[in-house]
């Protein structure tokens, strides 16, 4: 697995795009995000249809089409130096086929950040454009409108991408050692559902693989695991580190699942590395050559995430 193109840095004015391309935004928490953002000193625009609702199925925000226009039209527009999710939910995988893959090549490297449902962009970023982004906090989700470490970590790699190329997650082994590879991840209720669509890598191999979620039975991540095992996505990969496990089992009955099914990979595994759903989310840069150290509970990037 090959380093991806970096994005240039945010500098103070910088345009940021807020878009939604999976679930209903409740406005309170956007006014509260777009404060966040003024405060860095930057310039964020909302899409026309971040407010939306579909007709139908009210836990998306508008159609389809209306959220791939917003998307695509802030990533294709030269005045936005960067595109921020407002949140997460459901829905890309209904909006990212419509898509214009060539226009957005076109129109260049942006920043690009999200976690969540977003892992099925990050992959499509990643396969299509070949450029790293950001899983980190959304500009409308409650654990970044009001935890200071999740905003501060996601400002100095927005900012000052240098000075938090080592991530010291506080985070124990699984399975102790040290790999070396290019990050990737998200959820793997997105990783395994993606699995044979458009726009998804064909495997993880050569990866240090960052996996969360929220609100799933122990048994359905066990599907999704298992799903990815016996694909053989999983094969080849360098290293895993776990994030955040909000509103699924209590970490103690989760763990030996998540034992079983990776521990047996012979990778060095990281868990509670503190980036998913959880107050206080570290930003993981995707697409980036690094080290984990699961005895020292750190990831180091060979380069800082943005140029």
């Amino acid at each position: 697995m090959k380093e991806l193109l970096r994005p240039q840095r945010l500098a103070p004015g910088a345009r940021v795009a807020v878009v939604a391309p999976s679930g209903r935004v409740p406005e309170e928490r956007l006014q509260a995000g777009l404060d966040v953002l003024r405060g860095w000193d930057l310039d964020p625009v909302v899409g026309p249809h971040v407010l939306g609702r579909h007709p139908e199925f009210d836990y998306l925000a508008g159609t389809d089409a209306d959220r791939a226009a917003d998307f695509q039209n802030a990533w294709c527009d030269p005045a936005v130096d960067a595109v921020v999710c407002a949140r997460g939910g459901y829905g890309v995988q209904r909006m990212v086929d419509l898509l214009d893959w060539e226009a957005l090549r076109a129109a260049g490297p942006k920043v690009f950040v999200g976690f969540s449902d977003i892992t099925v962009l990050h992959e499509a970023l990643a396969t299509r454009l070949g450029l790293v982004t950001l899983y980190g906090p959304m500009a409308a989700g409650i654990d970044f409108i009001k935890n200071a470490r999740a905003q501060e970590h996601l400002r100095a790699t927005l900012f000052a991408p240098e000075t938090v190329r080592t991530i010291a997650s506080g985070g124990t082994p699984l399975v102790p050692g040290r790999a070396r590879g290019v990050t990737l991840g998200g959820c793997p209720s997105l990783l395994a559902t993606g699995l044979g669509t458009p726009h998804t890598r064909t495997s993880a191999r050569g990866g240090l693989l960052c996996l969360e979620d929220v609100g799933e039975e122990t048994y359905r991540l066990d599907r999704y695991l298992t799903q990815l095992r016996r694909s053989g996505w999983l094969d080849g990969v360098r290293g895993v580190l776990l994030g955040s496990w909000e509103r699924c089992a209590d970490y103690g009955r989760l763990r030996p699942l998540l034992a079983d099914r990776l521990g047996g990979l012979g990778v060095p595994v990281l868990e509670e590395t503190g980036f998913g759903h959880c107050a206080g989310a570290l930003t993981i840069p995707f697409g980036t050559a690094a080290e984990l150290d699961a005895d020292t509970g750190t990831l180091t990037l060979d380069e800082p995430a943005l140029r």
